[in-house]
């Protein structure tokens, strides 16, 4: 039972002889809490019922102590605050269960987690998304690598630019508060953190943002890669992202063209070239570090590239101009007119659910066939390994952080029937067994057959003939 509880029923029950001392007390407590959860914690609109309720005790607190005897409320009145104070107590309770200030689960690899983030600015690209000639294109870039681990160090904020957190909010039409604690979540990363000192290098794998999203939207999957061994560099692609902060404050604000397929289509290709000067950058880092961690730590002959939704489409794209991107991962995502005229070379895999699972969704029947044709097209031509896994009753979101962001999402038909953990843990054990046998040569048995652990999951696997 909270303090406001307690104050509360204080405030309402009579009390009787010695039994008074309760009220003053627990009235007076509610002022050192209150102070203390916004000072550590901040200031959090999901609390602000409880703020409310624990400053009207206060004040009806101060009201008995300077006119003791008196009534304060006449009882019509006195009923509707008391029905108010629950109300507001239900509310202070239920919010912060409902959208949640919430934790990240402990990646299950031996290496923990540093990260530092990186702005690029290419000097040889025009901006084409604004009008002026005299504009570049310019990234974000947040690379995650292996650490030592530290349960002392303090974590990273999981999204801690409230720039591209007001931008998610008007992207759902939402007020730009909503999203704000996701700043006050801490990830399992430890900011700059030393790089592990064994092995000398890791493989490097990049990550392709999704439309009107940001570079930490699958924090859970990250992590679990970088566990394992991986350096992984999410980009923030401006203008397609849902808001992308410069160091200097400037914003990329999403474009609203990137809804019409047609605009979307012809632009992606200049979008996916941030995957091309993403690793010239990132090999400039393995060369010379100006933070000095990553000099000579990054396996660039085992590079990947990987992206859900617009960030699959990227991945398609930027396999196919290239090469250097030795694996391919598209999640749930049509691949681009290009790739599937021309076709990958890459060993790759798409992860995506079933038909049925993208109507009930709400899936257009046109955007259904889309996204499994032309996977399928371009899996049935691959002259490398290839694999198509579609896991029913997993919906878009399901495929980033979103089960964590709110149990709300469920019954709004924003993440699908399949338990969220459930579902990220299929998705983490397939992710992580490709990059495991395609860029570290590692056996990877679930990519061999249907798997007994998941026998719901629908996994085919293409090999070309020898």
């Amino acid at each position: 039972m909270s303090v406001e509880s307690v104050a509360f029923a204080a405030a309402v029950i009579p009390l009787r002889g010695r039994a008074r001392w309760l009220r003053p007390v627990v009235t007076a407590l509610l002022v050192p809490v209150a102070t203390a959860q916004v000072l550590v914690e901040g200031p959090r609109w999901q609390l602000v019922p409880a703020y409310v309720v624990a400053g009207v005790l206060v004040l009806a607190g101060l009201y008995r102590l300077l006119r003791p005897g008196r009534p304060m409320l006449r009882p019509t009145l006195r009923s509707a605050a008391i029905a108010g104070g629950l109300l507001g107590l239900a509310a202070s309770t239920a919010l912060p269960v409902l959208v949640p200030v919430f934790t990240f689960p402990e990646p299950t690899g031996p290496y923990g987690i540093g990260t530092i983030t990186y702005h690029w600015v290419d000097q040889d690209r025009p901006e084409i998304f604004t009008a002026d000639p005299a504009d570049r294109r310019e990234v974000m870039v947040q690379v995650w690598y292996p650490a030592d681990r530290d349960d002392h160090a303090p974590r990273a904020a999981y999204v801690p630019d409230a720039g591209a957190l007001d931008a998610l909010a008007r992207r759902g039409g939402l007020p730009p508060f909503v999203f704000s604690h996701l700043k006050d979540v801490r990830t399992n990363a430890i900011p700059a953190a030393p790089v592990a000192a064994a092995p000398r290098t890791f493989p490097l794998l990049l990550l392709a943002t999704g439309l009107a999203g940001y570079r930490q939207y699958d924090t859970l999957g990250v992590e679990e890669l970088v566990s394992h061994g991986y350096i992984v560099a999410g980009i923030d692609h401006p203008y397609s992202s849902a808001a992308v902060v410069f160091p200097d404050g400037q914003v990329a604000d999403f474009d609203t063209r990137m809804t019409d397929r047609t605009f979307a289509d012809a632009i992606l290709p200049h979008i996916a070239e941030d995957t091309r000067f993403t690793l010239d950058r990132l090999s400039a880092v393995d060369r010379a570090d100006p933070t000095g961690r990553l000099t000579g730590r990054l396996d660039l002959a085992h590079t990947g590239l990987f992206g859900l939704s617009l960030g699959g489409e990227i991945t398609g794209m930027g396999c196919l101009r290239d090469t250097r991107f030795r694996a391919c991962l598209s999640m749930d995502s049509w691949m681009p007119d290009p790739v599937v005229t021309a076709g990958l070379t890459q060993p790759t895999m798409f992860l995506t659910r079933d038909s049925d699972t993208m109507r009930q969704e709400g899936w257009r029947q046109s955007d259904i066939d889309r996204s499994l044709n032309t996977m399928r097209a371009v899996w049935d031509r691959l002259p490398a390994d290839g694999y198509l896994i579609r896991i029913p009753g997993m919906y878009h979101a399901d495929f980033g952080d979103a089960q964590l962001i709110s149990p709300l999402l469920r019954p709004l038909g924003i993440t699908g029937p399949l338990d969220g953990a459930k579902a990220h843990r299929i998705v983490n054990t397939y992710v992580l067994a490709f990059f495991d046998r395609y860029l570290r040569s590692l056996p990877a048995p679930l990519l061999d057959q249907p798997a007994p652990a998941h026998p719901d999951v629908l996994f085919e696997k293409h090999t070309p003939a020898r």
